[in-house]
Protein backbone atom coordinates (compact mmCIF):
# COMPACT_ATOMS: atom_id res chain seq x y z
CA UNK A 1 0.00 0.00 0.00
CA UNK A 2 1.42 3.50 -1.10
CA UNK A 3 0.05 7.02 0.05
CA UNK A 4 1.26 9.68 -2.28
CA UNK A 5 1.97 13.39 -2.42
CA UNK A 6 2.19 15.22 -5.39
CA UNK A 7 2.85 18.97 -3.68
CA UNK A 8 2.05 22.30 -5.41
CA UNK A 9 4.40 24.22 -6.11
CA UNK A 10 3.47 28.28 -4.92
CA UNK A 11 5.40 31.41 -5.81
CA UNK A 12 7.08 33.43 -4.23
CA UNK A 13 4.88 36.32 -2.36
CA UNK A 14 7.18 40.06 -3.05
CA UNK A 15 5.59 40.99 0.49
CA UNK A 16 6.48 37.74 2.50
CA UNK A 17 9.34 37.37 5.07
CA UNK A 18 12.70 36.39 4.31
CA UNK A 19 12.75 33.85 7.16
CA UNK A 20 11.01 30.21 6.87
CA UNK A 21 10.11 27.87 9.51
CA UNK A 22 9.55 24.50 7.87
CA UNK A 23 9.54 22.30 11.16
CA UNK A 24 11.92 23.15 13.54
CA UNK A 25 14.66 24.22 11.11
CA UNK A 26 14.70 28.21 10.38
CA UNK A 27 15.83 29.34 7.05
CA UNK A 28 16.51 32.69 6.10
CA UNK A 29 16.16 34.07 2.36
CA UNK A 30 20.22 34.01 2.15
CA UNK A 31 20.50 30.38 2.89
CA UNK A 32 17.73 29.16 0.87
CA UNK A 33 19.77 30.57 -2.03
CA UNK A 34 22.64 28.39 -0.94
CA UNK A 35 20.27 25.50 -0.33
CA UNK A 36 18.38 25.70 -3.76
CA UNK A 37 21.90 25.86 -5.45
CA UNK A 38 23.87 23.38 -3.85
CA UNK A 39 22.57 19.77 -5.03
CA UNK A 40 24.30 17.67 -1.83
CA UNK A 41 22.57 20.19 0.76
CA UNK A 42 18.93 20.48 -1.42
CA UNK A 43 19.32 16.48 -1.40
CA UNK A 44 20.05 16.35 2.57
CA UNK A 45 17.27 18.75 3.23
CA UNK A 46 14.42 17.07 1.08
CA UNK A 47 15.59 12.99 1.59
CA UNK A 48 17.50 13.03 4.61
CA UNK A 49 16.01 15.19 6.72
CA UNK A 50 12.32 13.97 5.73
CA UNK A 51 10.80 17.83 4.57
CA UNK A 52 10.07 15.93 1.37
CA UNK A 53 9.23 18.44 -1.61
CA UNK A 54 5.92 19.20 1.01
CA UNK A 55 8.99 21.04 2.89
CA UNK A 56 10.57 22.64 -0.33
CA UNK A 57 7.32 24.15 -1.69
CA UNK A 58 6.50 25.64 1.49
CA UNK A 59 9.43 27.51 0.97
CA UNK A 60 7.44 29.33 -1.77
CA UNK A 61 10.04 28.75 -4.50
CA UNK A 62 9.75 30.88 -7.44
CA UNK A 63 10.97 27.88 -10.29
CA UNK A 64 12.32 24.05 -9.92
CA UNK A 65 15.91 23.68 -8.52
CA UNK A 66 17.92 21.82 -11.20
CA UNK A 67 17.89 18.62 -9.12
CA UNK A 68 14.18 18.23 -10.46
CA UNK A 69 14.30 19.07 -13.69
CA UNK A 70 13.99 16.21 -15.74
CA UNK A 71 15.69 15.88 -18.85
CA UNK A 72 13.13 16.81 -22.11
CA UNK A 73 13.47 13.17 -23.13
CA UNK A 74 11.63 12.50 -19.47
CA UNK A 75 9.11 14.66 -20.14
CA UNK A 76 5.73 14.37 -20.95
CA UNK A 77 5.18 15.61 -24.93
CA UNK A 78 1.85 17.58 -24.46
CA UNK A 79 0.99 17.80 -27.68
CA UNK A 80 0.68 13.93 -28.49
CA UNK A 81 -1.99 14.46 -25.45
CA UNK A 82 -4.82 12.82 -27.89
CA UNK A 83 -8.11 14.78 -26.53
CA UNK A 84 -11.46 13.82 -26.74
CA UNK A 85 -10.07 10.03 -25.72
CA UNK A 86 -10.48 8.70 -22.45
CA UNK A 87 -9.94 4.83 -20.82
CA UNK A 88 -12.33 2.84 -20.37
CA UNK A 89 -15.21 3.37 -17.82
CA UNK A 90 -16.67 0.24 -16.40
CA UNK A 91 -19.72 -0.38 -13.89
CA UNK A 92 -18.99 -2.96 -11.66
CA UNK A 93 -22.84 -2.55 -10.40
CA UNK A 94 -22.98 -6.42 -11.77
CA UNK A 95 -19.90 -7.53 -11.79
CA UNK A 96 -20.66 -11.21 -11.91
CA UNK A 97 -22.60 -9.83 -15.56
CA UNK A 98 -20.27 -11.71 -18.87
CA UNK A 99 -20.40 -8.59 -20.42
CA UNK A 100 -18.73 -6.85 -17.28
CA UNK A 101 -16.12 -9.39 -17.47
CA UNK A 102 -15.78 -9.27 -21.21
CA UNK A 103 -14.93 -5.52 -20.35
CA UNK A 104 -12.72 -5.94 -17.88
CA UNK A 105 -10.52 -8.16 -19.45
CA UNK A 106 -10.81 -6.45 -23.11
CA UNK A 107 -9.60 -3.24 -20.94
CA UNK A 108 -6.77 -5.35 -19.60
CA UNK A 109 -5.73 -6.52 -23.38
CA UNK A 110 -6.21 -3.37 -24.89
CA UNK A 111 -5.84 -0.26 -22.21
CA UNK A 112 -3.54 -1.98 -19.33
CA UNK A 113 -5.61 0.63 -17.68
CA UNK A 114 -9.55 1.14 -16.76
CA UNK A 115 -11.61 2.74 -14.31
CA UNK A 116 -14.25 1.34 -12.33
CA UNK A 117 -17.50 2.81 -10.46
CA UNK A 118 -20.68 1.41 -8.74
CA UNK A 119 -17.43 -1.27 -7.53
CA UNK A 120 -18.31 -1.62 -3.88
CA UNK A 121 -16.03 0.41 -1.85
CA UNK A 122 -17.60 2.98 -0.02
CA UNK A 123 -16.85 6.27 -0.65
CA UNK A 124 -16.96 7.54 2.73
CA UNK A 125 -14.33 4.88 3.01
CA UNK A 126 -11.88 6.40 0.46
CA UNK A 127 -12.52 10.20 1.50
CA UNK A 128 -11.14 9.00 5.03
CA UNK A 129 -8.35 7.36 3.58
CA UNK A 130 -7.49 10.36 1.85
CA UNK A 131 -8.17 12.65 4.47
CA UNK A 132 -5.80 10.61 6.67
CA UNK A 133 -3.30 11.02 3.86
CA UNK A 134 -3.06 14.40 3.94
CA UNK A 135 -3.11 14.62 7.74
CA UNK A 136 0.14 12.56 7.57
CA UNK A 137 2.12 14.47 5.25
CA UNK A 138 0.70 17.29 7.52
CA UNK A 139 3.14 15.98 10.13
CA UNK A 140 5.97 17.72 11.26
CA UNK A 141 9.32 16.88 9.32
CA UNK A 142 10.34 15.52 12.90
CA UNK A 143 7.64 12.77 13.18
CA UNK A 144 7.96 11.83 9.12
CA UNK A 145 11.20 10.94 9.40
CA UNK A 146 10.97 8.31 11.74
CA UNK A 147 9.25 6.62 8.66
CA UNK A 148 12.44 6.70 6.54
CA UNK A 149 14.28 3.62 5.45
CA UNK A 150 16.96 4.66 7.73
CA UNK A 151 14.92 5.17 10.69
CA UNK A 152 12.19 3.17 9.94
CA UNK A 153 11.96 0.07 12.83
CA UNK A 154 10.63 -2.41 9.54
CA UNK A 155 11.76 -2.56 6.18
CA UNK A 156 7.97 -3.04 5.80
CA UNK A 157 7.42 0.92 5.94
CA UNK A 158 9.28 3.16 4.24
CA UNK A 159 8.71 7.19 3.51
CA UNK A 160 10.30 8.23 0.23
CA UNK A 161 11.08 11.36 -1.61
CA UNK A 162 11.09 10.64 -5.43
CA UNK A 163 11.40 6.95 -7.03
CA UNK A 164 14.58 5.62 -6.00
CA UNK A 165 16.23 8.77 -4.01
CA UNK A 166 20.10 6.58 -3.47
CA UNK A 167 20.01 5.89 -7.74
CA UNK A 168 17.89 8.84 -9.07
CA UNK A 169 20.63 11.67 -10.70
CA UNK A 170 16.70 14.02 -10.87
CA UNK A 171 14.26 13.80 -8.03
CA UNK A 172 10.78 13.35 -8.91
CA UNK A 173 8.39 16.01 -7.42
CA UNK A 174 6.46 13.54 -5.75
CA UNK A 175 6.77 12.14 -1.99
CA UNK A 176 5.45 9.05 -0.70
CA UNK A 177 4.72 6.29 2.04
CA UNK A 178 5.01 2.28 1.25
CA UNK A 179 2.91 0.60 3.64
CA UNK A 180 3.21 -3.26 3.25
CA UNK A 181 1.11 -5.29 4.83
CA UNK A 182 2.60 -8.13 6.65
CA UNK A 183 -0.78 -8.05 9.66
CA UNK A 184 -2.79 -6.94 11.48
CA UNK A 185 -0.24 -6.74 14.43
CA UNK A 186 2.24 -5.63 12.39
CA UNK A 187 0.42 -2.74 11.14
CA UNK A 188 -0.38 -1.90 14.47
CA UNK A 189 2.57 -1.77 15.54
CA UNK A 190 4.67 0.02 13.07
CA UNK A 191 2.27 2.19 10.59
CA UNK A 192 2.13 6.32 11.31
CA UNK A 193 -1.13 6.19 13.58
CA UNK A 194 -2.47 9.20 11.90
CA UNK A 195 -3.51 6.77 8.88
CA UNK A 196 -3.17 3.39 9.98
CA UNK A 197 -6.58 2.67 10.89
CA UNK A 198 -8.06 4.38 7.74
CA UNK A 199 -5.59 2.33 5.44
CA UNK A 200 -6.68 -0.76 6.79
CA UNK A 201 -10.43 0.18 6.73
CA UNK A 202 -9.53 0.73 2.71
CA UNK A 203 -7.30 -2.03 2.26
CA UNK A 204 -10.26 -5.07 3.81
CA UNK A 205 -12.91 -3.29 2.23
CA UNK A 206 -11.12 -3.49 -1.14
CA UNK A 207 -10.48 -7.33 -0.78
CA UNK A 208 -13.63 -8.18 -2.25
CA UNK A 209 -13.03 -6.10 -5.39
CA UNK A 210 -9.47 -7.34 -6.00
CA UNK A 211 -11.26 -11.12 -6.02
CA UNK A 212 -13.76 -10.26 -8.20
CA UNK A 213 -11.07 -8.55 -10.62
CA UNK A 214 -9.21 -10.99 -10.50
CA UNK A 215 -11.45 -13.93 -11.07
CA UNK A 216 -12.50 -11.82 -14.39
CA UNK A 217 -9.06 -11.72 -15.73
CA UNK A 218 -7.73 -14.92 -15.07
CA UNK A 219 -11.11 -16.79 -16.81
CA UNK A 220 -9.77 -15.53 -20.08
CA UNK A 221 -6.07 -17.45 -19.44
CA UNK A 222 -8.50 -20.65 -19.16
CA UNK A 223 -8.09 -20.84 -15.42
CA UNK A 224 -11.62 -21.52 -14.14
CA UNK A 225 -11.19 -19.94 -10.64
CA UNK A 226 -8.92 -18.64 -7.99
CA UNK A 227 -6.89 -21.49 -5.61
CA UNK A 228 -4.26 -21.54 -3.13
CA UNK A 229 -1.90 -21.93 -6.46
CA UNK A 230 -2.87 -18.71 -8.38
CA UNK A 231 -3.90 -16.38 -5.62
CA UNK A 232 -1.25 -15.66 -3.70
CA UNK A 233 -0.82 -11.92 -3.52
CA UNK A 234 0.09 -9.58 -0.72
CA UNK A 235 -0.45 -6.25 -0.33
CA UNK A 236 2.24 -2.78 -0.77
CA UNK A 237 4.94 -3.62 -2.52
CA UNK A 238 5.50 -1.00 -5.91
CA UNK A 239 6.74 -3.00 -8.51
CA UNK A 240 3.50 -4.68 -10.19
CA UNK A 241 -0.14 -4.56 -9.88
CA UNK A 242 -3.48 -4.73 -10.95
CA UNK A 243 -3.54 -1.18 -8.40
CA UNK A 244 -6.32 0.41 -7.19
CA UNK A 245 -6.11 4.26 -7.31
CA UNK A 246 -8.29 7.01 -6.18
CA UNK A 247 -7.84 10.45 -6.89
CA UNK A 248 -9.31 13.56 -8.07
CA UNK A 249 -7.31 15.93 -8.94
CA UNK A 250 -6.58 14.62 -12.66
CA UNK A 251 -2.48 14.99 -14.18
CA UNK A 252 -2.49 10.94 -14.56
CA UNK A 253 -1.80 10.25 -18.40
CA UNK A 254 -1.78 6.94 -19.65
CA UNK A 255 0.63 5.84 -23.01
CA UNK A 256 -1.78 4.37 -25.79
CA UNK A 257 -1.11 0.66 -26.48
CA UNK A 258 1.87 0.39 -29.42
CA UNK A 259 1.42 4.49 -30.14
CA UNK A 260 3.73 7.68 -29.04
CA UNK A 261 0.12 9.32 -28.27
CA UNK A 262 -0.91 9.74 -24.91
CA UNK A 263 -4.72 10.29 -23.11
CA UNK A 264 -5.77 11.60 -19.80
CA UNK A 265 -7.70 10.10 -17.34
CA UNK A 266 -10.13 12.34 -15.93
CA UNK A 267 -10.81 12.55 -12.61
CA UNK A 268 -14.36 10.72 -11.48
CA UNK A 269 -16.23 11.06 -8.36
CA UNK A 270 -15.87 7.35 -6.51
CA UNK A 271 -14.12 5.80 -9.14
CA UNK A 272 -11.17 3.53 -8.67
CA UNK A 273 -8.08 3.87 -11.75
CA UNK A 274 -7.00 -0.26 -12.08
CA UNK A 275 -3.24 -0.64 -13.58
CA UNK A 276 -2.02 -3.96 -14.81
CA UNK A 277 1.25 -3.82 -14.19
CA UNK A 278 4.07 -6.51 -15.10
CA UNK A 279 3.11 -9.50 -12.86
CA UNK A 280 -0.07 -10.17 -15.17
CA UNK A 281 1.75 -9.16 -18.00
CA UNK A 282 4.16 -12.20 -17.74
CA UNK A 283 1.77 -14.61 -16.14
CA UNK A 284 -0.88 -13.86 -19.09
CA UNK A 285 2.17 -13.81 -21.59
CA UNK A 286 2.32 -11.03 -23.30
CA UNK A 287 -2.09 -10.84 -22.99
CA UNK A 288 -2.32 -8.02 -20.78
CA UNK A 289 -0.46 -4.70 -20.95
CA UNK A 290 1.54 -2.92 -18.46
CA UNK A 291 1.35 -0.05 -19.69
CA UNK A 292 3.40 3.52 -19.50
CA UNK A 293 1.87 6.17 -17.42
CA UNK A 294 2.93 9.84 -16.08
CA UNK A 295 1.40 11.97 -13.57
CA UNK A 296 1.91 15.49 -13.97
CA UNK A 297 1.93 17.38 -10.72
CA UNK A 298 -0.42 20.71 -10.34
CA UNK A 299 1.58 24.16 -10.18
CA UNK A 300 -1.58 25.12 -7.42
CA UNK A 301 -3.19 21.99 -5.82
CA UNK A 302 -1.62 19.25 -3.82
CA UNK A 303 -2.22 15.72 -5.51
CA UNK A 304 -2.65 12.75 -3.57
CA UNK A 305 -3.64 9.24 -4.24
CA UNK A 306 -3.81 5.97 -2.61
CA UNK A 307 -3.13 2.92 -4.72
CA UNK A 308 -3.42 -0.79 -3.60
CA UNK A 309 -0.54 -3.10 -4.82
CA UNK A 310 -1.66 -6.36 -5.44
CA UNK A 311 1.41 -8.87 -5.75
CA UNK A 312 2.85 -12.36 -5.84
CA UNK A 313 5.14 -13.27 -2.52
CA UNK A 314 8.58 -13.08 -3.00
CA UNK A 315 9.09 -16.47 -3.12
CA UNK A 316 6.76 -16.94 -5.60
CA UNK A 317 7.71 -18.07 -9.07
CA UNK A 318 6.22 -16.38 -12.08
CA UNK A 319 6.26 -16.67 -15.66
CA UNK A 320 3.92 -17.29 -18.42
CA UNK A 321 1.09 -19.46 -16.75
CA UNK A 322 1.13 -22.85 -17.66
CA UNK A 323 -2.77 -22.98 -19.15
CA UNK A 324 -1.75 -20.25 -20.94
CA UNK A 325 1.09 -22.01 -23.13
CA UNK A 326 -0.73 -25.47 -23.07
CA UNK A 327 -3.19 -23.12 -25.30
CA UNK A 328 -0.04 -23.78 -28.29
CA UNK A 329 1.84 -20.02 -27.49
CA UNK A 330 5.42 -19.12 -27.03
CA UNK A 331 6.44 -18.23 -24.06
CA UNK A 332 8.08 -14.85 -24.35
CA UNK A 333 8.95 -15.10 -20.61
CA UNK A 334 10.98 -16.97 -18.20
CA UNK A 335 10.30 -18.24 -15.04
CA UNK A 336 12.15 -15.53 -12.50
CA UNK A 337 11.89 -15.59 -8.57
CA UNK A 338 9.29 -12.62 -7.64
CA UNK A 339 11.69 -11.05 -5.52
CA UNK A 340 14.71 -10.67 -8.05
CA UNK A 341 12.23 -9.05 -10.33
CA UNK A 342 11.59 -6.46 -7.33
CA UNK A 343 15.04 -6.05 -6.79
CA UNK A 344 15.93 -5.17 -10.32
CA UNK A 345 12.70 -3.24 -10.46
CA UNK A 346 14.59 -1.05 -7.72
CA UNK A 347 18.14 -1.20 -9.14
CA UNK A 348 18.10 1.70 -11.20
CA UNK A 349 15.90 4.42 -12.92
CA UNK A 350 13.31 3.95 -14.92
CA UNK A 351 13.04 4.35 -19.04
CA UNK A 352 9.17 3.72 -19.88
CA UNK A 353 8.66 -0.04 -19.08
CA UNK A 354 12.59 -1.27 -19.54
CA UNK A 355 12.40 -3.08 -16.56
CA UNK A 356 10.06 -6.07 -17.51
CA UNK A 357 12.81 -6.98 -19.85
CA UNK A 358 14.56 -8.44 -16.99
CA UNK A 359 11.99 -11.55 -17.98
CA UNK A 360 12.05 -11.64 -21.32
CA UNK A 361 13.23 -14.98 -23.07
Amino acid sequence: MRIRGDFGMPATDPNSQNIFVIGSRTISFTSMASLLHNTRELKTFVVDEGHGVKGLSELKIKSLPELFIQPVEKRLDMSKVVPYESIPVIDMSNSDDLKVREAICDAAEKWGFFQIINHGVPLSIIDNVKDATHKFFMLPPEEKKKYLFKNSPTKNVRLVTSFIPEVDTVLEWKDYLSCFYVSDDEANSFWPSVCRDQVLEYLKNSESLIKRLLEALIKRLDIPKLDDKNKSNSYGIDANKPKLLPYETGGLYVRKLDSENWVHVPPIKGSLTINIGDALQIMSNGLYKSIEHHVVANGNKNRISVPIFVNPRPNDVIGPLPQVINRGEKALYKQVLYSDYVKHFYRKSHNGKDTIDFAKV
